[in-house]
C-alpha cells in the first residue's frame, strides 16, 4: 500500500524563504488534496530577557500584558504574511487558501515544538524554508532545519533559499515575488 499525504505542517519563520517554501507545500497539497496546517514557533524568552523585563516593569500585571502582547504581535505578524501570500496566489488558483485547514502560534523550542505539532496532528509530511544565510555558511542548513530532520519520523522537505542577488546567476532559477511557484 503506498502512503498517503492527507496532512502538512508547514512550519514558518516568518523570513521570505518561508514565503517560498509555503508555495511548494501548498503546490503538495494540491497536488495530493492534503490539507495544510501553519505553524510559528516562537522562542521562550531567554534568561536575560526575563530579568530584563523584571528590571524595567515592576508590576507583574504589566510583564504578563508585555509577555502576551508578544505573543499576539506574532499571531498578527503570521496573520498578515498569509493573508498577503494567499492574495497573491488567489489570481493563480481562488481555492488555494482552502487548503490551510489550522494557523498557530505556540512558544517552545523551534524544533521540539515542530516535531510535537507534527505527531499531535498527525501530520504526514512537514515542510519549512531552509535559513537565509549570508556568506560561506551558506551552504549549511539552519540549526532548526538540521534538528527536525534528524529526529523527524515523517518525511521533511526542506525549501531552499535563493537569495535575490544569486537568482541572476543563470544556473539558479529566480525567487522573485512574481516568480513564486511559476508551475503552480
Amino acid at each position: 500500500m503506498q502512503p498517503r499525504l492527507t496532512r502538512i505542517l508547514f512550519a514558518t519563520a516568518l523570513s521570505d524563504a518561508s514565503c517560498h517554501a509555503l508555495c511548494h507545500a501548498a503546490m503538495l497539497a494540491r497536488a495530493t488534496g492534503a490539507r495544510i496546517h501553519v505553524l510559528h514557533v516562537q522562542e521562550p524568552l531567554s534568561h536575560d530577557a526575563r530579568v530584563t523585563l523584571e528590571m524595567f516593569l515592576l508590576n507583574e500585571g504589566s510583564r504578563r500584558d508585555a509577555t502576551e502582547r508578544r505573543a499576539e504581535l506574532a499571531a498578527r505578524v503570521l496573520e498578515e504574511r498569509q493573508a498577503a501570500f494567499w492574495n497573491k496566489m488567489e489570481t493563480r488558483d481562488p481555492a488555494a487558501r482552502q487548503l490551510v485547514t489550522a494557523t498557530e502560534v505556540v512558544e517552545g523550542h523551534p524544533a521540539e515544538a515542530i516535531l510535537s505539532r507534527a505527531e499531535a496532528i498527525r501530520a504526514d509530511m512537514i515542510v519549512m524554508g531552509a535559513h537565509e544565510h549570508h556568506g560561506l555558511s551558506q551552504t549549511f542548513l539552519g540549526t532548526t532545519a538540521k534538528r527536525v530532520l534528524r529526529r523527524a519520523r515523517i518525511p521533511t522537505l526542506i525549501v531552499p533559499h535563493v537569495p535575490r542577488a544569486d537568482a541572476a546567476r543563470d544556473d539558479i532559477p529566480a525567487n522573485k515575488e512574481q516568480d513564486l511557484c511559476p508551475n503552480y
